[in-house]
């Protein structure tokens, strides 16, 4: 049985940039309902003969795998492809016409051929076809219309955010999952991004879909060897030039190794559009390194500050940085008395959760202060290879509850990308795409004063680095 469907959407964007979200067939999981991951797995840009493997979601659970093959490209003008599944092939087609500078019309075509289905079921399967290409129509206009800024919390969302247990249930792919828009539409060529901690896990995913907008991407951190795979797998990717690539090493856990790298990156980079402090370390024990400062507070807190700080020249009123915090300062308070754990027992995941607390009070602090944009933001609960190491009891039970990386990593981008923030949303805690409070527990809050030396005692430890810079 042959099954054809047909929708036409208009939106107000260039037919150019309408083409190049749609020109990569793997954007299809961040607007069509009915698909759950999407794959290009041939290297390189897309083309004809690039091919895609699709897993839809099926009733009651159920997953299905269906391939892609590009067929045909018309710059600007056409995609097709050609799609086969278990039960179902699909020759399916888009079409760009412009109505106006910034108003394009996309239409959308797929001829269904059901296979191996009893008649029966081929009637009643005709109106479910249907809906879902109405759904997945809705979802493209929403993808390319995805420039507005987020909406305020309703009075339910306020209560449960509250409420730790039905906060944290929101933390594991169920809540990405339930998100109204997924979508990262908005190019960003020409943007030059500093990632750290880019070649695995949320980093290496946020540096993929952020090359796949076109953005410059400036690499830094402290195995050589890995930036420079991660540097293929982002091209494999994205499509992108290696040009567009460049690699700095540092060890974060030594404050002279990121001020050589920010004196590094400065010389060669005369502005930066956005900073991404994504680096992070859990350690099992008490360590210190050589200017005696705890790995894990000079790792997670002192030197995405003294990156931000000693590249403030090429940061302009424009500029955004990202800082990657963690859902476990919910249950972490600040100690400024004693933050290096130096006379009370060590506990990596305190010790972590902590440094995290505190980058977020910073990022609040500068935001008020700095001419650039700040935000923070955490990723929920992702399964990444920095995860599995540190907790890897963590790991195996909520296994079936993780995000993958590329869920994690989807605030971080959205926030680098989007063009509707402003400065009102400048020094907020982000997740999911909305802003959040960070003291749900008593004792969790940090108050003014600590505030204050914090920034003092922080403020002194740089100091050091910037006159030896």
């Amino acid at each position: 049985m042959k099954q054809v469907l047909e929708e036409r959407i208009v939106v107000n964007r260039q037919l150019e940039d309408c083409f190049e979200y749609l020109r990569d067939f793997s954007t299809i999981e961040q607007w069509d309902p009915g698909v759950y991951r999407a794959e290009k797995r041939t290297p390189g840009a897309a083309q004809n003969g690039t091919e895609y493997v699709l897993t839809l979601k099926l009733p009651l659970g159920q997953r299905a795998a269906m391939r892609y093959v590009q067929q045909s490209t018309r710059e600007n003008s056409e995609i097709i492809l050609q799609g086969l599944g278990e039960d179902i092939s699909a020759l399916d087609s888009l079409r760009f016409d412009a109505l106006g500078p910034s108003c394009t019309a996309i239409h959308y075509r797929a001829e269904l051929k059901l296979l191996s289905l009893s008649a029966v079921t081929k009637l009643a399967i005709k109106p479910i076809l249907k809906r879902v290409g109405k759904q997945a129509a809705t979802g493209l206009y929403h993808a390319l219309c995805n420039n507005n800024p987020p909406t305020p919390r309703t009075f339910t969302e306020r209560l449960s955010d509250r409420l730790i247990a039905p906060k944290a249930l929101s933390f594991g792919k169920r809540g990405y999952l339930n998100m109204p828009n997924k979508a990262h539409s908005h190019r960003m060529d020409g943007k030059v991004v500093l990632i750290t901690g880019p070649t695995a896990g949320l980093g290496l995913a946020a540096a993929c879909e952020l090359s796949r907008l076109g953005a410059t991407l400036v690499l830094l951190g402290r195995d050589q060897e890995k930036l420079h795979s991660a540097k293929q797998k982002i091209c494999a990717f994205s499509g992108g030039s290696p040009s567009s690539i460049t690699i700095f090493h540092a060890d974060f856990s030594e404050l002279q190794e990121t001020a050589k790298a920010a004196e590094y990156i400065a010389e060669r980079h005369h502005h930066i559009d956005v900073v991404i402090n994504n680096a992070g370390a859990i350690l099992p024990e008490r360590q210190e390194n050589r200017d005696g400062l705890e790995h894990t507070i000079a790792v997670n807190l002192l030197s995405p500050l003294l990156l931000i700080d000693l590249l403030q020249t090429r940061l302009t009123s424009k500029s955004r940085v990202i800082n990657v915090v963690s859902g476990g300062l919910y249950l972490q308070g600040l100690d400024v008395n004693d933050i290096q754990f130096s006379n009370r027992p060590f506990s990596g995941t305190k010790a972590y959760a902590s440094a995290k607390r505190a980058l977020l009070t910073m990022t609040e602090l500068l935001s008020k202060t700095r001419e650039f944009h700040l935000f923070a933001m955490h990723p929920g609960w992702a399964a990444t290879p920095g995860v599995a190491k540190s907790l890897p009891g963590f790991q195996k039970r909520m296994q079936n509850q993780l995000r993958d990386a590329r869920m994690g990593a989807d605030t971080m981008i959205w926030l680098a990308s989007n063009p509707a923030l402003n400065s009102t949303a400048s020094g907020q805690f982000w997740f999911d795409r909305r802003p959040q409070i960070s003291d749900i527990l008593p004792g969790t809050a940090v108050n003014s004063a600590d505030q204050q030396r914090l920034a003092h005692w922080i403020d002194n430890i740089l100091s050091h680095y910037r006159k030896n810079n």
